[in-house]
């Protein structure tokens, strides 16, 4: 039997393990606030506050954390100003461009199949609701 290459990639790595880098890496990519982060990173750098305007509804400690993260991961970079008010700007680094192209093209494609999708859901929905009748 042929191994796919997302087999091997994953066999790299024990994904039944909590602490897995691969599950860690891939779960910072892919969190709520790290797919937004990196898309808006894409781009331009930003400060903090701007970052947060456009990403909206993140609180100020979970943007911190998010940014940290995808700092130590090397995808973002933070680059502190040394001026009165301190000055810290946000970008991708090569590394996180890279993966944030990818996440924005899974964002594209949630937003071209959204109706699709909300389809099945309704669909899903009716089904659940009329066998829940009947199996009390």
């Amino acid at each position: 039997m042929a191994v796919s290459a997302v087999d091997s990639v994953v066999s790299k790595y024990d994904t039944g393990e909590a602490m897995c880098p691969y599950r860690l890496v891939l779960e910072h990519v892919t969190s709520r606030w790290g797919v937004l982060v990196l898309i808006e990173l894409l781009d331009r750098p930003y400060r903090f506050s701007e970052l947060r305007r456009a990403i909206g509804r993140v609180s100020e400690k979970m943007l911190t954390q998010t940014l940290q993260t995808l700092e130590r991961d090397g995808l973002v970079h933070r680059d502190a100003k040394p001026v009165i008010p301190p000055r810290v700007d946000y970008s991708l680094t090569d590394l996180g461009r890279e993966a944030a192209e990818q996440v924005r093209g899974l964002a594209v494609w949630t937003q071209k199949r959204l109706d699709v999708v909300q389809e099945a859901r309704e669909r899903y929905d009716a089904s659940k609701a009329g066998a829940g009748s009947s199996e009390e």
